[in-house]
Parts: structure tokens; C-alpha cells; sequence
């Protein structure tokens, strides 16, 4: 299943569109607290489909009973153009376990993107909540071998939910293609149509990590 956030209106579009500007992108402090507002709001999105349990809490005058979710969630992101996103799923998970994935691309030949992963840090992944947190879901091959990799490591969660700030329609139909039977869910705040000769997604925003961190080498 996916669900596109800006199906429906909210403010979710607000800081997308300045995402996206390329003038407003100069503003990197902006560009990560949006990117964080982003995944404020998908956190809260994606708790909408957890199961809940019944707890009871002493307040200063009686208890009170009160929902809250019965699993517990894992927040997984690959370094370092994830963290801004991360850290919004985090405001609103914040007793969740982390995992980190440190990977890059090291080539494009013929439509295929080849990606290196040199390290992936991550706890017990069994009977839990995933959140494998990405802004930009492009090609879609390096979050399924990421999928693959935490579970090699982490065991079987009870549910994943991939989420991503803009996806292209190419990247969620390999996820389709690539994990059909498999209990995941993707999430995005946009859906664009179109894939550069790089692998950019287009429109888009460019490359999220420099507009974050700043260029790199």
C-alpha cells in the first residue's frame, strides 16, 4: 500500500514547497527544520495504523485510562542526508530504537544504481514497528537492499513502513515489484514523475545531503 501525504491538504504542503525552492534551499537551517516537520507529521500519519492497548495512569485526581501503541518502533535512516527526517519521526517516537545505515552510491551503468554499504548499526528488529526513514526514495534499489540488510541483522519486524519526503513513481514500483508479500508500507510526502540520466529524482530538489550538511567532495 502507499500513501501520498499531499493527496490531501495541509500544512504538509507548506514545507514542501519551500523544500523544493531552490532560493528557500540556500537557508540550510530552514531546509533541515522542514525536512523535520516533514517527518513530524508522517510520524504521526503512520501511528494512525498501529494497534493500541489499553493503559492506566495516576493523574492527581483519579487514573485515567489512555491508548497507547502496543509495539515498539525501531527508527532506521541511511547516513547522512536522512538525519534532518530522522530526527522529526524521533520528536514524535521518542522511547523508539535507532538504526543507522552508512552507504553511498559508487556507480550508474545502464539503468542500475549500485550502491556500497559500509556499515549498518541496528537493534533487535523482532515483533517491532520499522520506520526505514529516506527523504528521497529515487530508484528504490538501495532502500530495498537496506530493507534486506536490517533484517539479515536485525531479525523480522512486525511491520515496516517505508517513508520518504518525494519519491518517484519508478522507485515505488520497484519497491511494489521488489517486496510484493512482504509486510511494508510506503509513505511519501510527494509522488514525482520522472527519474534524471543521474538517477535525480524530477523535479524534485537536488541532492538532499548538500542542501542539509553542504557539499561534499
Amino acid at each position: 500500500m502507499v500513501h501520498i501525504i499531499s493527496a490531501q491538504h495541509s500544512i504538509c504542503n507548506r514545507f514542501l514547497a519551500e523544500i523544493r525552492d531552490r532560493e528557500k534551499q540556500k537557508d540550510r537551517m530552514r531546509f533541515r527544520r522542514n525536512m523535520e516537520r516533514v517527518g513530524e507529521i508522517m510520524a504521526y500519519e503512520i501511528s494512525k495504523t498501529f494497534t493500541y492497548t489499553k493503559c492506566c495512569v495516576q493523574t492527581p485526581i483519579n487514573p485515567a485510562e489512555v491508548m497507547v501503541p502496543a509495539k515498539s518502533v525501531v527508527i532506521a535512516t541511511v547516513l547522512r542526508a536522512g538525519l534532518p527526517f530522522h530526527q522529526g519521526f524521533l520528536n514524535y517516537f521518542d522511547d523508539a530504537g535507532n538504526a543507522f545505515i552508512s552507504a553511498r552510491r559508487t556507480s550508474c551503468v545502464d539503468g542500475q544504481v549500485e550502491v556500497r554499504f559500509d556499515s549498518i548499526y541496528t537493534p533487535d528488529l523482532r515483533g517491532k514497528q520499522l520506520l526505514l526513514v529516506d527523504p528521497m526514495l529515487a530508484t528504490g534499489s538501495s532502500l530495498v537492499i537496506a530493507y534486506r540488510e536490517l533484517l539479515a541483522q536485525g531479525c523480522c519486524p512486525e511491520h515496516t513502513h517505508i517513508a520518504a519526503v518525494i519519491a518517484s513513481k519508478q522507485g515505488v514500483a520497484y519497491i511494489e515489484k521488489e517486496l510484493a508479500g512482504e509486510p511494508v508500507t510506503v509513505w511519501t510526502a510527494a509522488l514525482d514523475e520522472a527519474l534524471t540520466e543521474k538517477f535525480y529524482i524530477d523535479p524534485g530538489i537536488g541532492d538532499a545531503g548538500d542542501l542539509a550538511f553542504g557539499e561534499k567532495k
